[in-house]
């Protein structure tokens, strides 16, 4: 028989990915967030409707926020939509948010919301503390990648398996 728990971890899937901040970003930890949305927004979620190009997160009055997150607004909504690119708050204990406060203003680092996904039935946003690339380090991280994918090619056509 199965029960509500049962149900619940059976979701995990990825709803939304911001790749650009893979590549403007050096990502130095991760962290998992709640995200307070309205019912018309999580339908859209539910069926895809997100992007998190250009988004960030800001701390103001103890509360972390993100901005530039655009959640498509849902068809059959009508009255109840929401403004796509309404600052959105994420949820997470206030230890967390004082310790992301101190290195952030001291330190010199950005919060970016680096993915979306279903965790059981709560949708949860993987924001990234990180610090800026510079031009020569993206350059960089193109040559190490594109190095890589010609020796993968080259192993392949030799007939080698890892």
């Amino acid at each position: 028989m199965a029960g509500k728990s049962d149900k619940k971890k059976a979701d995990g899937r990825q709803i939304a990915q911001n790749r650009a901040a893979r590549h403007e970003y050096f990502i130095e930890e991760t962290y998992e967030a709640g995200i307070a949305l309205f019912g018309t927004e999580v339908k859209s979620v539910r069926a895809g409707a997100v992007n998190l190009k250009d988004s960030y997160c800001r701390i103001e009055q103890g509360e972390l926020f993100a901005f530039g997150i655009h959640i498509s607004p849902y068809e059959k909504g009508n009255i109840f939509n929401r403004d796509p690119l309404r600052p959105k708050k994420l949820l997470m204990h206030r230890r967390e948010i004082e310790k992301l406060h101190a290195k952030v203003t001291q330190q010199g680092y950005t919060l970016v919301p680096l993915s979306m996904y279903f965790s059981g039935s709560h949708v949860k946003v993987g924001v990234g503390l990180c610090r800026g690339k510079k031009l020569y380090d993206k350059r960089d991280a193109a040559a190490e990648a594109s190095a890589k994918r010609e020796m993968e090619r080259y192993a392949k056509s030799k007939g080698y398996r890892e």
